[in-house]
């Protein structure tokens, strides 16, 4: 398996030099992973970034010249994951609506840093625990429709009755199976935008931030 190729975008020089050495450091569980350039401003990143065609992005948000949103604007193409000293609601909401798929705060370790690369780069999104809220607030009050069948589970689905509606429970089953977010879609039939809403809900209801974590959560209660 080919390596998955990292561009680091941060405007502290010894941060960028850390992250390196975690990256190189951490097993992935799945394949290696290339840090292919680096950069400290915008300009540079957006260079630096046309030039080595990274698959995952790390990207700090609060930067000179415009930060994290600047980047994304200027150079899309490959997925990019949030890497901040910042939680605020705010620098979440607005990192994901721009196009971020995670967003993870900079306290997290190498092992957890690479899980959420590999995850973002296969096209899954990845979110420190406490930020998936603010992730399904973004969504919705970006104007998504709520689903139909999103109404309250009743009694009989044991705890987790009063967690999750009975949508988000055909979505939890489907992601521990496996399923893409598109093959969630098409089985569900709804749009890959609401499996990201109810996604997202699921997260963090359930205080989970990947797949692997769900998958582990639904099988402790028998969801899976």
């Amino acid at each position: 398996m080919q390596p998955v190729r990292v561009f680091l975008v941060d405007d502290h020089s010894v941060f960028r030099s850390g992250v390196r050495a975690e990256l190189a450091g951490a097993d992935s569980g799945t394949a290696a992973i290339d840090v292919v350039g680096d950069a400290g401003t915008v300009a540079e990143a957006v260079a630096g970034i046309a030039e080595t065609k990274p698959d995952v992005v790390l990207l700090d948000v609060h930067m000179p010249d415009g930060g994290g949103l600047a980047v994304i604007t200027q150079a899309p193409g490959p997925k990019y994951l949030a890497l901040s000293v910042s939680d605020a609601a705010e620098d979440v909401i607005a990192l994901i609506r721009a196009g971020a798929r995670g967003y993870v705060t900079k306290n997290i370790n190498g092992p957890e840093l690479a899980e959420a690369v590999m995850q973002v780069h296969g096209g899954d999104a990845y979110f420190s625990p406490r930020l998936a809220g603010f992730v399904l607030d973004a969504f919705a009050s970006g104007g998504v429709v709520e689903d139909p069948a999103g109404e309250p589970e009743k009694a009989g689905e044991g705890e987790i009755a009063d967690k999750l509606t009975r949508r988000e429970l055909e979505v939890l089953r489907l992601l521990a199976r496996g399923y893409t977010y598109k093959e969630i879609a098409a089985e569900l039939f709804i749009s890959v935008k609401t499996v990201e809403t109810h996604a997202s809900n699921v997260l963090r209801k359930t205080q989970t931030s990947n797949r692997h974590q769900l998958t582990r959560w639904a099988s402790q209660h028998s969801l899976d």
